[in-house]
């Protein structure tokens, strides 16, 4: 079982630290409040926690249909736009007003991931392997397994908005702008590749 850990801890890991959607908004939700990283895993984890159990049972091939991947990347590119152009709105007042996104970081953690076509595709690919390989062990196997993945996503993402709230009195106003500028763009690059990437599975 600890080799499987072990494996899991790894493989976990290099996700939740690569750069995405879910780390930007992680980033501007963290001005306001230094739990947003916990409430994003949170919401991560309503998604991710069932989907693993239906891949658990079987279900992976419903995840891999190009029509359920084309309709997932158009609402979730055209959400994550959303988001994108909202933050881009919001950010002055944000920054010189001590206001809000108009979404909650829970709520966000739920969108990144129930309408995130490639960590859908990865939980049907990469992940349905990680998967079987506690078949062996159970349920308590695959409770492990959630348990595991999940704290790499909470540690991570917690220490990310504990660390950007304590600091942020460090950088001045015009930089974090600038930073919530550049998120925003960031968001809508992929919120636009999503939406292609699903128009060429046509």
């Amino acid at each position: 079982m600890w080799p499987l850990i072990t494996l899991t801890l790894g493989i976990s890991l290099s996700g939740v630290i690569a750069p995405g959607p879910m780390l930007a908004v992680t980033l501007a939700k963290s001005c306001k409040s230094p739990w947003a990283g916990t409430l994003m895993s949170l919401g991560h984890a309503v998604v991710e926690a069932p989907l693993i159990i239906l891949i658990y049972f079987g279900f992976a091939r419903f995840f891999e249909n190009h029509a359920v991947q084309l309709v997932l990347a158009i609402l979730g590119g055209g959400m994550i736009l959303w988001m994108g152009a909202s933050m881009f709105r919001n950010r002055l007042k944000i920054v010189r007003e001590g206001q809000d996104l108009p979404y909650s970081a829970f709520v966000a953690g739920i969108t990144m991931s129930a309408l995130n076509p490639f960590f859908l595709l990865w939980w049907a690919t990469v992940g349905s392997l990680l998967v079987m390989k506690f078949l062996d062990f159970g349920v308590r196997g695959l409770l492990i397994l959630i348990a595991v993945h999940w704290a790499c996503d909470l540690f991570w993402l917690t220490f990310i908005s504990q660390t950007v709230h304590r600091t942020r009195r460090f950088v001045s106003p015009r930089f974090q702008e600038w930073l919530f500028i550049v998120m925003a763009f960031f968001l809508a690059g992929f919120g636009v590749y999503y939406v292609v990437s699903g128009i060429r599975m046509i």
